[in-house]
């Protein structure tokens, strides 16, 4: 059984083998995934030992003690949060050696084709065809809303391979080379001036069977762990007390006496206990996950993390009066990122617009925990036996 102490060794022996401060940052993190130090909870051979969950602080602790290099979560979220969980769980033995230590590692960077223009909130209802041809399948159809779509050398893709079945049903689940010439990837500027979204079009690209993840006619399944997995990421991601929206706002409340009011000291203070009681939620559902695969209610905290950021940005905006309508820079840029606390509070105003519309539009997730995790009743859908090719568009 690995616990704390041999973990600790582990990690003393690689730092041994490769002092951060002589040794390439990309040969550092190959030589972690291949001591099993990565995401200790995976199996053996696969950058894990399989270890508990909860074990991973103890390895990133020692490791940023020793200021080695980490594998820039952010830039990988897809990859890391939403990618390799699915591949773990779905994939074939020679899937999981091929993807996940270049994902980890960051050689590698991943995005998600699932949303298109008729099928956002109604994922299910996706038009974009996988046709059977040979050893392979030929993909044809638009996605769009794809962050990191012009940087990534690899998507997981959702597509239709039986028109004559039911919206949820017929759907496959397959990894996408975006490197394939029919793959054109085109900006989607947004409100804050960048185009951090993509639209994607398909045209002949050429996908082979053994990139396919589950069983053909699976994907709706597959695709569940993927989102799942998506909402936790998104809502339930580990910071400080005062991390995340609440700390530029609580920053300038303290720095600037002169701005403060009654009503926005009354708002600030009920803000703040929510943003700690959420941060504290998505701790407990953290430690949940230990246990086995993420459920139903990380679209809770999904849920509250898209609402508190609208909320605290839209005070912040109002607490710093005429600053607030400032905005520091509209420039068409393609980042490779989202940054809510390296900017200033118009660009955080804008910005968090779509945060109850990315990852689950809250309508959707409503929805969802009144249902999955509420237990109350469905609402009626008529649709659900009706063959997709047969369904109004």
């Amino acid at each position: 059984m690995t616990d704390a102490a041999e973990l600790k060794r582990r990690t003393a022996e690689l730092l041994a083998a490769h002092p951060p401060a002589g040794t390439d940052p990309t040969d550092f993190l190959k030589a972690r995934f291949d001591a099993g130090l990565a995401w200790v909870h995976y199996p053996e051979g696969l950058g894990g030992l399989g270890a508990p969950r909860s074990l991973q602080a103890v390895v990133d602790a020692e490791l940023a003690a020793a200021g080695a290099p980490d594998n820039d979560p952010r830039r990988l979220g897809i990859g890391l949060g939403m990618a390799a969980p699915t591949i773990l769980r779905y994939g074939t033995e020679e899937q999981k050696q091929q993807f996940l230590r270049p994902l980890w590692v960051g050689e590698e960077v991943w995005c998600q084709l699932f949303s298109e223009p008729g099928a956002g909130s109604d994922l299910a209802a996706l038009g974009t065809r996988a046709v059977r041809e040979g050893d392979g399948w030929v993909v044809n159809g638009q996605k769009v809303w794809t962050s990191s779509a012009h940087v990534a050398r690899w998507a997981i893709l959702i597509a239709r391979t039986d028109p004559d079945l039911p919206k949820h049903a017929g759907i496959t689940y397959f990894v996408c080379d975006m490197t394939d010439p029919g793959v054109e990837v085109r900006p989607l500027r947004q409100i804050t001036g960048e185009a951090e979204f993509n639209e994607v079009f398909l045209t002949d690209v050429r996908i082979p069977d053994s990139h396919r993840l589950g069983d053909v006619g699976d994907g709706w399944r597959v695709a569940q762990t993927t989102l799942m997995n998506e909402r936790v990421s998104i809502g339930g991601m580990r910071l400080p007390r005062e991390g995340g929206m609440i700390g530029p706002v609580s920053k300038t409340w303290r720095e600037r006496p002169e701005l403060r009011t009654h009503d926005l000291h009354q708002r600030l203070l009920k803000l703040w206990v929510e943003a700690e009681a959420a941060r504290l939620t998505g701790e407990r559902l953290r430690q949940q996950l230990v246990a086995g695969q993420p459920g139903y209610e990380g679209s809770g905290m999904k849920l509250a993390f898209a609402r508190l950021n609208q909320e605290i940005s839209g005070l912040e905006v109002e607490l710093r009066g005429s600053e607030g309508l400032l905005y520091d820079d509209w420039t068409m840029r393609r980042p490779e990122l989202v940054d809510f606390t390296g900017r200033d509070a118009g660009y955080r105003y804008l910005r968090s617009k779509g945060n109850s519309i990315e990852g689950g539009t809250s309508e959707v997730l409503l929805n969802i925990v009144a249902e999955r995790v509420l237990g109350l009743p469905s609402e009626p859908r008529t649709d659900k036996d009706v063959a997709w090719k047969d369904l109004a568009r």
